[in-house]
């Protein structure tokens, strides 16, 4: 059966992610499935480098970091934000999401997110060129959270996430059926309170997040495939110049808690790394130390990101970050750049990637979007 648009098929066949092709010094891809959680579609963020850990709180937060959501300033905030996908090469794709935030009190707040990856429609024909219908392969993320503070100045959070993945082709009688698995987030908030630091007041900031903690699935009967469980820790710094002029910069540091396939033999003899057919449990802790080329390629699987932020009067932002990502693991590098305005309760960001490194990326020269509200009471953290 022919397949147009051949680069749908390619995701498809491939499970094509971010992160599922990682390289040592030979081969030796790293997968997991349901890209869906690993693609970053919040604009403020995306502006940054793709940092968000450790950011202030805002629409996003369930993504990032939930723990944010106890220090958020309104009684609710709601926010819907959309990105195209590989918009360079096939239309039709694109990652579109849906939150909302409720402060509960002065201590708590919880909330929800809908995520949705279109991989656009594909037409089918058969060996002689008649229609034999259309596919919509998508996958979709839900999750509810809960945030806490248990401190002034220090939050943690948890979020439980439904995850579906329908990338099968129902009229071509495919092996590959639609997973639906369940993966949970553990995180933490720090915001120290305002300080003079001589010429201007400053504010600290730091996070962790351990996300998609949860069971293998399989798209296939016997094949177990691990979702993405990754942790990121994160910091920044709040330069507060005066009261119309603040400077915020953060880092976040990220790391895939997946086993590292081993080298084998042609005989399938483990010769270097350790078996990564284990249970998602051992996985994670083995994840640190599996590397077949050791601390080196460790080390490696480390993504790094850095970004800034320029905020005058509440009301209008300027953000600029990097992201690395060793050509080894990866070789996603690219610089990144972002704006916003609010007025009143109303927020709209973007954010714009240009590429650095040699492989393609599927957001390069792609803009996304963004759009929050505020609604209610304004609380004051301090």
């Amino acid at each position: 059966m022919r397949i147009q648009k051949a680069a749908i098929l390619f995701l498809l066949l491939l499970g094509v992610n971010n992160n599922i092709v990682s390289q040592a010094p030979e081969p030796n891809p790293i997968s997991t499935v349901a890209p869906l959680m690993m693609i970053n579609s919040d604009a403020r963020s995306a502006g940054q480098g793709d940092v968000g850990v450790a950011t202030t709180s805002d629409a996003s937060s369930i993504y990032h970091n939930s723990a944010k959501m106890a220090f958020n300033t309104s009684e609710y905030t709601v926010g819907v934000n959309y990105t195209p996908w590989l918009q360079n090469l096939v239309d039709g794709l694109f990652v579109g999401g849906f939150s909302i935030i409720n402060r509960i009190d002065e201590r708590s707040a919880w909330g929800a997110n809908l995520r949705y990856f279109s991989l656009g429609t594909i037409d089918l024909y058969d060996d002689i060129g008649i229609p034999q219908g259309v596919e919509n392969p998508n996958e979709l993320t839900a999750a509810v959270s809960y945030a806490l503070k248990l401190n002034d100045y220090f939050s943690m959070g948890v979020a439980l996430r439904y995850i579906r993945s329908d990338l099968s082709i129902k009229s071509s009688n495919t092996d590959i059926s639609p997973i639906n698995g369940f993966g949970v987030d553990v995180n933490g908030f720090y915001q120290s309170p305002e300080k003079n630091y001589g010429s201007f007041n400053g504010r600290i900031r730091a996070g962790f997040n351990i996300s998609n903690l949860g069971p293998k699935v399989s798209y296939t009967s016997g094949v177990e495939n691990f979702i993405p469980t990754r942790l990121r820790l994160g910091g920044g710094f709040d330069f507060i110049l005066d009261n119309y002029n603040t400077i915020a910069v953060t880092t976040e540091f990220s790391k895939l808690l997946v086993p590292t396939p081993p080298i084998r033999d042609s005989s399938g003899n483990i010769i270097k790394g350790q078996d990564d057919n284990v249970g998602w449990v051992e996985g994670m802790f083995q994840s640190f130390s599996d590397a077949p080329y050791g601390f080196g390629e460790e080390m490696q699987e480390i993504t790094v990101g850095l970004g800034a932020e320029y905020l005058y009067n509440n009301s209008f932002a300027l953000r600029a970050g990097y992201f690395h990502e060793s050509e080894m693991k990866g070789n996603r590098q690219y610089f990144t750049m972002g704006g916003g305005i609010k007025a009143k309760s109303f927020n709209i960001d973007l954010s714009y990637l240009v590429n650095t490194a040699s492989a393609y990326n599927p957001l390069e020269s792609t803009l996304r979007f963004s759009l929050s509200f505020d609604i209610g009471d304004i609380y004051d953290n301090f």
